[in-house]
């Protein structure tokens, strides 16, 4: 039991306010303690769709109680500014939340995936200008004398400023290759790696420079050099990729915001960091993986990089053969008298808004007693769970919502399956072709299912830019057009069988 300790004056506290810190530390690690477990359930929660919803509220309760006890615990008063900080934040943070499209989701999560790193690398920096202008400071013990930083403070300011601003840098890129301004193909120059290397190595030396003799221009030097690295570091990769990107940099981010934790000597943040930046590094290892490819393959192999040259090249050879393009009046009798239809949501469902209007149609199948479900790949859209996000705000049950591993032993027994805007998920290459750059990547197997139907606007390549197999099969039916337009189309013919 920690015994009651007298008032002590804590330099940086207005008015020298009085703290117990044995009485504060033991409330405030039960009351972090609490957090982190709240952290922890909300993670677990989140793995499923049925719990997710509570998940995010629960850790977003568990964020609550950490906010409340720093504030109390450090009594903070400087609300001069913190009070319109805030106001401002939320504000924005709401109606963009509000307004933002759910087929926009994943831009807004890199977004908002920057704007926590460039807090942490914000956060990092203060502190050190801080502790280099003051001979104490109550955010850290690591100061002997004026002007001097301890090398352990030190070096957690340099890697939570390093983390924050790749991250921050490169979040921004990912932002505006998913809102499309800037190319979704991988861009590329000779010598880049090279360039790269000589950026890398002069912020490794400029971090040793500050953790040696700390000055704030070499901190900043850093923190921009480490800027420009995040925006060379994300330019290669093309838009395919783009889901293992935005977990990776969510890891990157959980990482600064534990090593802010550090810096700041908040235990709270140093074990929500933690935890962001681990499950961030799962994810993206088990994203990988469902693409058949190394994480560094992803980073540096430029996957896609003609993308937009060769889909325009396949559209215009067609070197797969005929296909067959039918109506929706050829279609609508497959779909109302089939025993079990699947529907394979890719990005041209989000694109096309039609998330609405497949739940209809499904459900228009299920009243004539039709098996519904949904084959979900895992790297399907633009960020990790994208279409699981989009087909849930439509309203379709969790249960029908079938994994990759879990669905594929379905096709064969599937009437129809109807792609809907996906291309490399479900190219056959990826098993039949060693030549294919998506050889050896997990597929659904839709080219299983008795009849499939795929919906696109034309016989344009996905972002592998590679030709598909699957539209010249026999057994495919090709409706071309917007996803939305003809599933309302679609479901109009049902209605008539």
């Amino acid at each position: 039991m920690i015994a009651a300790a007298s008032c002590t004056t804590v330099p940086g506290l207005e008015h020298g306010s009085c703290v117990t810190f044995p009485d504060v530390f033991a409330w405030s690690t039960l009351a972090y303690l609490i957090t982190a477990v709240t952290f922890m359930m909300g993670i677990k929660m989140l793995s499923s769709p049925t719990t997710a919803r509570r998940g995010n509220q629960l850790a977003a309760f568990g964020m609550l109680i950490g906010l409340v006890t720093t504030v109390i615990a450090f009594n903070i008063a400087d609300w001069e500014f913190i009070g319109p900080a805030l106001v401002v934040g939320a504000v924005i943070g709401a109606v963009s939340a509000r307004a933002v499209k759910m087929t926009a989701m994943p831009q807004m999560v890199a977004l908002f995936n920057g704007m926590g790193a460039g807090a942490a690398a914000l956060i990092g920096s203060g502190d050190f200008h801080a502790n280099l202008s003051a001979p104490t400071s109550f955010l850290s013990t690591t100061i002997s004398e004026p002007g001097h930083v301890g090398v352990a403070l030190a070096i957690s300011i340099v890697l939570s400023c390093f983390i924050g601003c790749l991250s921050f840098s490169g979040s921004l890129i990912a932002f505006g290759k998913l809102q499309e301004l800037v190319t979704g193909r991988a861009v590329t120059y000779p010598g880049q790696k090279f360039v790269n290397g000589l950026i890398l190595l002069a912020i490794v030396a400029l971090a040793v420079d500050v953790v040696i003799s700390p000055s704030m221009p070499a901190l900043v030097a850093m923190m921009g050099l480490t800027l420009l690295l995040g925006i060379m570091f994300v330019i290669p990769i093309g838009g395919a990729d783009m889901p293992v990107i935005i977990s990776m940099l969510n890891s990157f981010t959980g990482l600064a915001a534990a090593a802010t934790g550090f810096v700041i000597s908040n235990n709270v943040l140093i074990v929500s960091g933690a935890l962001v930046g681990a499950s961030g590094t799962i994810l993206t290892m088990k994203m990988s993986k469902a693409m058949n490819r190394s994480l560094f393959n992803v980073l540096f192999g430029a996957f896609g990089a003609g993308a937009g040259a060769s889909g325009g090249a396949g559209a215009a050879a067609g070197s797969g053969g005929p296909v067959r393009s039918a109506t929706t009046e050829d279609i609508a009798p497959l779909l109302a008298f089939a025993r079990q239809v699947v529907f394979a949501p890719g990005y041209g469902m989000a694109v096309a808004h039609a998330q609405h209007d497949v739940k209809e149609l499904a459900d228009q199948l299920e009243s004539r007693g039709v098996e519904v479900k949904y084959a979900i790949h895992p790297v399907a859209g633009r960020m990790p769970g994208h279409m699981n996000v989009l087909l849930a705000e439509a309203g379709v049950p969790y249960n029908q919502l079938r994994e990759m591993d879990d669905i594929n032993p379905e096709f064969s027994r599937t009437d129809v399956t109807v792609v809907i805007g996906a291309n490399d998920v479900v190219n056959p290459s990826a098993r039949s072709d060693p030549g294919s750059p998506i050889y050896g990547m997990p597929i659904l197997n839709v080219d299983e299912s008795q009849t499939v139907v795929v919906l696109k606007r034309s016989m344009a390549t996905g972002f592998a830019g590679i030709d598909n197999p699957l539209f010249y099969n026999p057994k495919t039916l090709m409706l071309f057009g917007n996803a939305r337009d003809s599933i309302v189309a679609l479901s109009g013919e049902v209605k008539k069988q």
